[in-house]
């Protein structure tokens, strides 16, 4: 069963989408636009979900989030190169008397050319592009804001995301721990033709847990870092097929800690993957293979210490998990989008392979209307 399985990736490797699917649509941008100055929008963003893990495993629980995150704002294009917003982010897991969190969202966005400075809230989650073991995609659904500032670099031939985050703020006094996160996220395209498209990607993300103004003096200084690069080669075609791919990535783990408390000081992870988007669908083979990683933010189901309810802490050196997954993305109507994902993966180093999955459903609408515009 095992040769198989293997066999089956490699037919996906050797044909060569995304090292993951297409988020596109789950995304949320807004830009200054120069022929909207002067402008006060209503923008409406609604994400409706429900992601359920089969998982009986070490390493990532088994457990349902069902529910829906609004996010109204107020939009003014006050220049061409300026815009400001001010609103509200609520989400609400069904099953869970009232409003689950709700959190304001402001911003100043600047934008001249292909560069874009962003003080607020962020463009962030999924939107910084990261690969699963380094950014959990379910993070998307239960808090993705981030506070901070971004840098975003916006080219044919490279896109680069810089930015820093405040986690946890201090004051004088406070019985718990600063905590800053930030890092890059880069794509650099070498070579293009004919529908063939190289491309070089680099990423990091780094956590800062520390101050000095704090009760904690006890607890050290704490920094951890993820990074990933490798090669990507995708190649569009006309029919039935549209895209087949390979993204390939060495995924890196480094505690620089002065004094370490983790299991591990440093790890390391391939994370290769291969697919294809087609008429009926996107499908996609996804290899782990991890050596004493632990991740920042990323989906706990690739670490190598177990954050699992019942299982914390428990240890496995080597991590070989395989994936084939399938999504079907659709636009139903203007600004109104489906999208279903079926995603099984095998635990290569049990004997007994057992297949384990999580599903997921999304709808999601965004509009911006117009309310009115200031002289």
């Amino acid at each position: 069963m095992r040769k198989c399985l293997v066999l089956v990736f490699l037919l996906f490797l050797g044909k060569a989408s995304l090292c993951q699917f297409n988020n596109a649509a789950l995304e949320n941008r807004i830009r200054p636009d120069s022929s909207l100055t002067g402008e006060l929008h209503f923008d409406f963003y609604n994400l409706n979900f429900v992601r359920n893990y089969e998982y009986t495993n070490n390493f990532h629980d088994g457990y349902t989030i069902y529910g829906a995150q609004f996010q109204p704002q107020l939009v003014y294009y006050a220049h061409p190169n300026l815009a400001l917003t001010g609103g509200v982010f609520y989400r609400k897991d069904f099953g869970n008397g009232g409003v689950s969190l709700v959190k304001p969202l402001f911003s100043i966005k600047y934008q001249k050319n292909d560069l874009s400075l962003i003080f607020g809230s962020l463009e962030g989650g999924i939107q910084h592009h990261y690969v699963e073991p380094i950014y959990d995609f379910e993070r998307q659904l239960t808090n993705p804001l981030e506070y901070g500032t971004q840098l975003l670099l916006e080219k044919k031939a490279i896109k680069l995301d810089a930015w820093i985050a405040w986690q946890n703020m201090i004051y004088k006094g406070s019985d718990y721990k600063e905590e800053i996160i930030g890092g890059l996220s880069m794509e650099a395209t070498v070579a293009e033709n004919n529908g063939w498209r190289l491309s070089l990607p680099g990423q990091f993300l780094a956590q800062h847990r520390g101050g000095q103004i704090d009760e904690l003096k006890q607890i050290p200084v704490q920094t951890l870092f993820n990074g990933a690069t490798g090669i990507k080669l995708h190649k569009k075609i006309q029919g039935r097929v549209k895209e087949v791919y390979t993204d390939n990535y060495i995924v890196g783990y480094k505690d620089f800690s002065k004094q370490r408390d983790q299991n591990y000081m440093g790890g390391f992870g391939l994370w290769l993957t291969a697919g294809m988007d087609t008429k009926y669908g996107s499908l996609l083979a996804t290899y782990w293979g991890g050596n004493n990683f632990i991740t920042i933010k990323g989906m706990p189901l690739y670490e190598s210490v177990s954050e699992n309810l019942y299982d914390q802490g428990f240890t496995q050196n080597h991590r070989n998990v395989l994936s084939v997954r399938y999504a079907y993305q659709e636009e139903l109507l203007p600004n109104f989008y489906l999208d279903v994902r079926f995603e099984p993966h095998f635990d290569l180093d049990h004997a007994d392979h057992q297949l384990q999955f999580n599903h997921s459903f999304f709808l999601t609408y965004k509009k911006s209307f117009k309310l009115l515009k200031i002289k």
